[in-house]
């Protein structure tokens, strides 16, 4: 009996959003089994907002936000290409290329993409530059599965290595709402922004697959 009692506790802790202010995932090696699920606070969304931080050496393509539906397995993937100074953003299927300027290797970038399904029309941020505006298209995204660290090619799974994320990633935000400028500003500073009210990396529901650390984030010495 003492021993289920414990089994359930631990249970509930690890069901428990996390305050993860000042943390960091970090995916340690190439493996199709790492992974971190992001359980969202709602289910049904007409718009997004996803900002996130990430360091890696990868000079092949990898995903950095991949979101699923039972309908389509790229509902929302923000998808670093192999051509330099390339991210793709995927909705409900529809691939946009969007150029960045300094896209570098070790060092930590900011990335922000914004979509409507009222107009389609979709938009990245990258270290605080926005890009133009382009046409996406698309319906609304309904019961998503969120995983940091692989890209789903399946609802939930179909994880390929050659796509997989090694480095760190922190500060994962998700809205249901386009984010204004100025808020996304105050994001890229760390500033006294509004977390996110579908994914708030300061209340995080999460699930570890395969080797995923949860490390302190490697901060500037001043």
């Amino acid at each position: 009996m003492a021993c289920l009692l414990l089994l359930m506790i631990l249970a509930a802790c690890a069901a428990s959003p996390q305050d993860l202010s000042g943390k960091m995932f970090t995916f340690p090696e190439e493996t199709k089994t790492a992974n971190v699920r992001l359980m969202t606070a709602s289910r049904n969304f007409d718009a997004v907002t996803v900002c996130l931080r990430s360091i890696t050496d990868l000079s092949r393509n990898h995903a950095l936000f991949s979101l699923a539906t039972k309908f389509v397995s790229n509902g929302f993937l923000i998808f670093k290409s192999p051509t330099e100074d390339v991210i793709t953003l995927i909705v409900n299927g529809k691939s946009t290329n969007f150029e960045v300027q300094d896209y570098k290797r070790n060092v930590w970038h900011t990335t922000c993409s914004t979509w409507d399904s009222a107009s389609g029309l979709v938009q990245l941020w990258f270290d605080g530059k926005p890009s133009i505006r382009k046409l996406a298209g698309g319906s609304n995204i309904t019961e998503p599965s969120v995983i940091l660290g692989q890209e789903q090619d399946t609802f939930g799974g179909g994880f390929n290595v050659k796509q997989c994320f090694t480095g760190m990633i922190s500060n994962v935000h998700m809205w249901d709402y386009i984010l204004s400028p100025c808020e996304i500003q105050r994001y890229v500073d760390n500033l006294n922004f509004t977390p996110g009210n579908v994914l708030n990396w300061r209340a995080l529901n999460f699930q570890i697959g395969g080797r995923v650390l949860i490390e302190h984030e490697q901060l500037p010495c001043l």
